[in-house]
């Protein structure tokens, strides 16, 4: 993707910029939207963790199908640890009708507890009809599909600081070697330190593993290494993290040395770029947006972002994001599911802004700001070849788990990145503790 495609007027409308738009459907072809008028008097109640504009443009999104079918539907606020919220409501016999689960964890952990209802009827079609057959693998177990990917987080970018590079006379690189080899030292020659890093919040760092690994090794290594089909002493995660050490090995490429690249979390290390510009560079996700915005910065001007660059044949497009399930088998969760996985109603939250979609029928001319309908684009392209963040995948005790496992091991590798191979052990061994 070319420099103008990603830096153009990029005019963000994610959920920090806080305008609402107005928002026009674009039907898909996929079907899966309710009927109308069939759902009089049915009470439903439905899990998140969105707050804020987030909150108030999924409530949007509700109210749409609300008026469609009759139904009135509450939202509930899960609070950002859904599991501590989920856990009570189930054991108590009353969970919401539709949860929204950030982790595919936390569907596998649930369906094996008999607490989700598998999907069926329209919203089983709209699934099969709108997603590919990774994203409809990632909400199943063992072959009965219960989840669908509603709302995306694109984790394959890095922002910049356009003054910096201009004034060292570099461009967004495309290739890891172009940024490791040209980029990185450029800035550095012209006193610009090149990376504000976000390491004290060490999912940030799997993010960055998971993107070299996914264009180093490729998709399908990538979801055996997921699966701990082959072991993380593989000499394709040895590879990785010796790529990663071309970073994480140059003490004077980030923001306060090796000490201020571990001690930073996230969202400082934005501010590092963009309020305080100590550093010209920090990777993260699409709702950096939020972060830059807060520091003082305009997205698509003084704040604009590039894919991360292919480290083997193709750059990596690796998402988050939350996932819909039913929980109870009342009357209408299933419509309600069948609706939410609706170009329509993905389409018409696309138009609000802050989303991403990872639905095929969903176009990029929905989105409401160039920066998000290039990133939609991007997942489109990716095709099959996109995946699911890797640490949200595996158990919760190795990837996503404060002091321990990948976060842990990891972080310990920023630390002192000169043996790759002692990484790659530890990974290992984290990773068979939590099995």
């Amino acid at each position: 993707m070319t420099e103008h495609r990603w830096s153009a007027r990029c005019g963000v409308a994610l959920a920090a910029a806080g305008a609402l738009v107005a928002a026009g459907c674009v039907p898909g072809d996929g079907g899966g939207a309710p009927g109308g008028g069939d759902l009089q008097g049915v009470q439903l109640k439905v899990a998140a963790k969105w707050t804020g504009v987030e909150q108030e443009n999924f409530v949007e999104v509700l109210s749409a199908f609300e008026e469609e079918t009759g139904a009135t539907v509450e939202y509930e606020p899960t609070g950002e640890d859904t599991g501590a919220y989920l856990g009570p409501k189930i054991e108590a016999g009353e969970p919401p009708d539709v949860a929204l689960l950030p982790q595919p964890g936390l569907l596998e952990e649930y369906a094996a507890q008999d607490a989700l209802v598998p999907l069926s009827g329209d919203a089983a079609s709209a699934l099969e009809s709108n997603y590919t057959d990774y994203w409809r693998d990632l909400g199943s177990v063992d072959g009965e599909p219960y989840g669908i990917l509603l709302k995306a987080a694109h984790k394959s970018i890095v922002w910049y600081r356009p003054d910096a590079f201009d004034a060292a006379g570099v461009q967004p690189p495309q290739t890891w070697d172009d940024m490791v080899g040209t980029t990185a030292p450029t800035l550095s020659d012209a006193g610009e330190t090149p990376f504000a890093m976000c390491g004290a919040s060490g999912w940030t760092l799997t993010d960055w593993f998971e993107n070299v690994y996914l264009s180093q090794a490729g998709p399908e290594n990538y979801d055996r290494l997921t699966a701990h089909e082959i072991p993380w002493t593989d000499e394709s995660v040895v590879q990785a993290l010796e790529t990663l050490g071309e970073v994480w090995g140059e003490p004077d490429y980030m923001a306060g040395g090796t000490s201020g690249a571990v001690q930073t979390d996230f969202p400082t290390c934005v501010t590092q770029v963009y309020g305080q510009q100590e550093a010209a560079m920090v990777y993260e996700a699409d709702f950096v947006a939020a972060s830059a915005t807060e520091a003082g910065a305009t997205v698509g001007e003084d704040a604009r972002a590039f894919p991360f660059p292919a480290v083997g044949e193709a750059a990596p497009v690796v998402v988050g994001g939350d996932i819909a399930v039913a929980m109870s088998e009342n009357e209408g969760t299933q419509e309600l599911l069948a609706y939410l996985a609706s170009p329509e109603a993905q389409s018409t939250w696309a138009g609000l802004g802050g989303y991403l979609s990872a639905n095929s029928q969903v176009q990029p001319d929905a989105y409401d700001d160039d920066f998000t309908r290039q990133l939609a684009q991007t997942v489109l392209d990716a095709g099959e070849d996109v995946r699911y963040d890797m640490s949200d995948q595996v158990p919760s005790r190795f990837g996503a788990t404060e002091g321990r496992g990948m976060w842990a091991a990891l972080q310990d590798f920023l630390r002192d990145p000169g043996d790759p191979e002692a990484a790659a052990q530890e990974l290992e061994d984290a990773a068979q503790e939590a099995s």
